[in-house]
């Protein structure tokens, strides 16, 4: 596996962990050593009474995050770590694996599929100017089942979250910010410094009163959000299906191949 320490970088500064993926040559795509590396920071953000706020970012001034590293499963890689328990905080050691402690996305670049999954579930967003989201997976002949089909439903409102999950389409950081999906704003070089900015300021308050808002807002309780236990039924339930299914195989062959894909809906 590709090093943890590489994959992942984790700085501390104060009462705030700063976590960055640190992959900018695949453009901060997630493999295993990527899950395993966000899964720990989380496990010591929130074991760790001394930090406060975590802000999540990317390497580099491209990509936020692009998803799970396709050219690794092309290799016959796996992107999931062997440990069960690390398996059990979802895709990139995140989506299913709250903490009490807040997280500020610090999004510098385009977060298309995984990457937006990731911004979803983080508490705050601040987005460079630059930056884009969308979940592209229906154009790939699958969906986004890494929280992405129901978060956006409830982040957005339900019909423009509609538009974005079925088209595909993606959508700026401005719009972000218009939609109350983001924020703020900011240009590249400000990006850094606006997240920390607003991290101090939470970091400055009753770190148990910060932490037991998070869980009441979120529905946190014993490591687990329990209104998402449906949905995330759902997402197993509907993936046997889907990921199994011929469309599944053409969409990314199809991309591959740079040519329009051939449907069958089976």
């Amino acid at each position: 596996m590709e090093d943890l320490q590489q994959a992942v970088l984790v700085e501390r500064q104060a009462n705030i962990l700063i976590v960055t993926i640190n992959r900018p040559d695949a453009r901060n795509a997630v493999n295993a050593a990527v899950h395993t590396g966000l899964g720990k920071a989380l496990e010591l953000a929130e074991c760790d009474p001394a930090i406060r706020v975590v802000v999540l970012t990317g390497a580099g001034e491209k990509a936020f995050c692009a998803g799970t590293d396709l050219k690794a499963t092309a290799r016959g890689e796996s992107n999931w770590p062997d440990d069960p328990e690390q398996k059990r905080w979802g895709w990139a050691g995140f989506v299913r694996h709250p903490i009490s402690k807040p997280i500020i996305a610090a999004v510098n670049g385009f977060a298309l599929g995984g990457g937006t999954e990731l911004a979803l579930a983080c508490d705050l967003l601040i987005a460079a100017d630059h930056a884009e989201f969308g979940l592209p997976e229906v154009k790939r002949g699958i969906f986004a089942a890494a929280g992405g089909a129901f978060r956006l439903a409830q982040q957005l409102p339900q019909k423009i979250a509609m538009e974005f999950l079925l088209t595909g389409d993606s959508f700026s950081a401005q719009r972000a910010l218009e939609m109350g999906f983001a924020n703020r704003v900011v240009p590249l070089a400000e990006l850094m410094p606006t997240a920390m900015a607003i991290a101090h300021k939470i970091a400055a308050n009753a770190p148990l009163s910060v932490q037991a808002s998070k869980r009441i807002a979120k529905g946190i309780a014993d490591g687990k959000i329990a209104s998402e236990g449906d949905f995330w039924a759902a997402n197993k339930r509907e993936g046997a299906g889907v990921m199994a299914s011929a469309d599944a195989r053409e969409g990314p062959r199809a991309f591959a191949e740079k040519r329009l894909p051939n449907w069958q809906g089976r």
